[in-house]
C-alpha cells in the first residue's frame, strides 16, 4: 500500500466516522474529555483480551481472538479518530514529529536492542 493510498483510506474513515457521529447526532457528546475517555475505556478492553496471558499465548491467537481484538482496537482508533478530529488534530502531522522527536531521544548507536527509557543512557 502507497503513502498515498493509506492516506486517502484514513481520511476516507474519518469522512465515514463523521457521517456516522452527524446522522446519529452526537457530537454534542463528542467533547475531547468524553471522547478521551470512551478511547481509554476501550483500550483497557484491549488489554483484557491479554491480561492473563503468557508471552507466548498473547502472540499465538486464534482467529476467534484476533477478530474480537480487532473489534476493541477498532473502537480505540475511531475514538482517537474523533478526538483529533474534534481537536483539529493532524494525526499523520503529529505522528510524524513524534516519531521525529523519538528518534533524538533513542538515537540508533544507543537504543539498538534496548528497552531502557531515554534517561537512562541521556548523560552518556
Amino acid at each position: 500500500m502507497t503513502e498515498q493510498s493509506r492516506a486517502d483510506s484514513l481520511a476516507q474513515l474519518r469522512a465515514r466516522i463523521n457521517q456516522f457521529v452527524a446522522e446519529r447526532d452526537w457530537e454534542q457528546f463528542h467533547t475531547p474529555k468524553n471522547l478521551a475517555m470512551a478511547m481509554i475505556v476501550e483500550a483497557a478492553e484491549v488489554v483484557e483480551h491479554f491480561q492473563w496471558d503468557t508471552p507466548q499465548e498473547s502472540i499465538a491467537l486464534s482467529e476467534e481472538r484476533k477478530t474480537e481484538i480487532g473489534y476493541e482496537l477498532a473502537d480505540t482508533m475511531v475514538y482517537l479518530l474523533r478526538i483529533a478530529e474534534v481537536c483539529g488534530i493532524d494525526l499523520i502531522a503529529a505522528a510524524n514529529a513524534k516519531i521525529d522527536l523519538n528518534a533524538k531521544k533513542y538515537p540508533v548507536e544507543k537504543a539498538r536492542g534496548s528497552n531502557a527509557k531515554y534517561t537512562a543512557y541521556q548523560d552518556q
